[in-house]
């Protein structure tokens, strides 16, 4: 009797194959996870620059903006001019997700009145600012009111433009 102890080439192989399917489902699911939780972030990021910029239109701006405006895009055109607007916020919030701290803002101002397409939101990575005066024009100067706005931004999971308004539409 001689008995050989060991695995032999099949069963080896067999659990290899088992072994790399459970490893890639097990990757695959943890990218899928790390995109809802980037997509989460920005949709905290978005609900809170909507939510300052509803102080900013109850309290308005130092002594140079009355209350019930939001900021024209002359005022959201820089990260400098961002973070003195919105001056009670997080500046980390003004970056997506994917970007890092020492990278310029993701907020940008819209440059018209018509909805962003999918590619100017940049797959996830922009946030756009599109305040809106009382005639339905985009404000840019700070000769105008605006009285209400509109902030676009898109997820990884949900290719599409989503947009969140102002309270006083």
């Amino acid at each position: 009797m001689n008995r050989r102890s060991g695995f032999t080439l099949i069963e080896l192989l067999i659990t290899i194959a088992v072994m790399s399917i459970l490893l890639t489902l097990a990757v695959v699911n943890l990218r899928g996870s790390q995109a809802n939780a980037r997509d989460e972030k920005r949709k905290t990021d978005v609900a809170t620059i909507a939510q300052q910029l509803e102080v900013f239109y109850d309290s308005g701006s130092d002594t140079t903006t009355s209350t019930g405006v939001y900021p024209t895009t002359a005022m959201m055109n820089s990260e400098a001019n961002v973070k003195s607007t919105l001056r009670d916020m997080d500046p980390g919030v003004l970056r997506d997700p994917t970007t890092s701290a020492s990278s310029s803002i993701s907020l940008v101002v819209a440059s018209s009145t018509s909805t962003p397409t999918l590619a100017s939101l940049n797959s996830g990575a922009t946030y756009i600012y599109q305040p809106i005066d009382t005639t339905g024009a985009l404000c840019t100067t700070t000769a105008q009111e605006c009285r209400k706005f509109n902030l676009y931004y898109t997820l990884e999971t949900n290719p599409s433009v989503l947009t969140i308004t102002s309270k006083h539409q």
